[in-house]
Parts: structure tokens; sequence; C-alpha cells
């Protein structure tokens, strides 16, 4: 594919310190070695953080027990044509996304990303939206591989059964959390979010874009 030209719209939380991870995880930090502007030769920095931070994607060891790490993924399910779709006028703060509420809708795409706009990504509220267990296994007898949202996670903040997860890993899907649509329209896409090839990794954060295509 040459993107050289090509427009495209970036759905990825800025990485910083400001950014809120799940409480209790390990928050963004960026320590400076080296720093050019104080006189070194160049600049050289390090950072801690966990790798669920903003836009990543779980491998299926997160929530699997013998499911493999991030770096062992197909990358065929972070990048091609996608569809957004905009829930934002009925998701309820601190509920899931049923079959019922997009069953007007038509699947046309492997890879669908749902707008909530239920969570502000420098400001953590606990109440964000979700998806159902149904919702996940419906999309997966319709062909899709991908399932993306602009929360930090496809279950609730507190649940501890993981039923959207365990839905996921059921079909062999894949998932993509945190990202921000709040400036994309419904519609079709191309997405391109590669995680990285950490061994044995739990997850990856992504730089994720979205190439319309009309």
């Amino acid at each position: 594919m040459d993107l050289e030209g090509v427009s495209y719209i970036d759905i990825t939380p800025e990485i910083s310190s400001s950014l809120d991870v799940f409480p209790g995880d390990v928050a963004f930090k960026r320590t400076v070695s080296f720093d050019n502007q104080k006189g070194n030769h160049l600049t050289l920095s390090s950072i801690e953080s966990t790798l669920h931070l903003g836009a990543h994607t779980d491998a299926p060891n997160h929530y699997q027990k013998d499911g493999e790490g991030i770096s062992l993924r197909s990358l065929d399910y972070y990048m091609g044509p996608c569809q957004v779709i905009d829930v934002s006028n009925i998701a309820t703060f601190g509920g899931r996304i049923v079959s019922q509420d997009i069953k007007n809708i038509q699947i046309k795409t492997s890879r669908v990303l749902f707008k909530t706009c239920s969570f502000q990504h420098n400001n953590w509220n606990n109440d964000f939206c979700a998806l159902s267990e149904g919702l996940v296994k419906e999309l997966a007898k319709q062909g899709v591989k991908l399932i993306g949202i602009d929360t930090p996670s496809i279950d609730l903040m507190e649940s501890k059964d993981l039923k959207a997860h365990t839905a996921v890993s059921e079909n062999n899907m894949a998932i993509l959390e945190g990202i921000d649509l709040n400036h994309v329209s419904e519609g079709e896409y191309q997405l391109i979010s590669l995680p990285l090839k950490i061994k044995d990794a739990d997850a990856s954060p992504v730089r994720a874009i979205l190439i319309p295509l009309n």
C-alpha cells in the first residue's frame, strides 16, 4: 500500500505522565539521562510504564492462561478495512453496549471500532462504557476479527470475570482499547495499529491511525 500523500486521522492519545492508567497499574514515566538542551552531546531517555497504555492491544495471555504473547500475534488483525460505529447517543455510563443496540447497523468490515465518548483519557472515570459478551459473539459470527473501543477496556472497570475478553478469546479475535475517536465520524476506514514485538508481553501500546476510504 502506497501511503505517500495520503491523509489520515490519528486516533492515538498522546503518551505522557498526564495519561491516566488503570488505578494500581504503572503510570507512564520518562527519565532523561542526557539532555542536549543542558549541554550534553545528545538527548537520551528511558521509560517506565504499563503496557496497557493509551491506545493498546491486549495479547491473549492477558486474559487466557495459555494464550500467546503479543510478539506471536499475526499483524493481519491490526491493519486493514475497519468500520467506526458511533454509539455515543445510546451508551450508558457504567453500562455495556449490547447486540440490540446495533441491530439496524450493517457490519461491513472485519474490524469494528466503537465510539462511546464515555472516557476522558487525561481525567480517569470509573464508569466508562464497555461491550457485552453477546455483542462480541454476534460480531464474531459476522466475521469480525478485531474489536476496538475508546475506553480502557472492553469490560467494565470492576469486572473480574472479563466476559467480553473471554468471548474474544473463544472466537480468536483481537482487541484494540484506549483509542481516541472523539474527532472521528462514523464510517469505513483503513486501520493501521501495529503492536510492538515484545516477547511474551501481555499487551503493547500502538500508534493507531485511520485512513478514510472516501
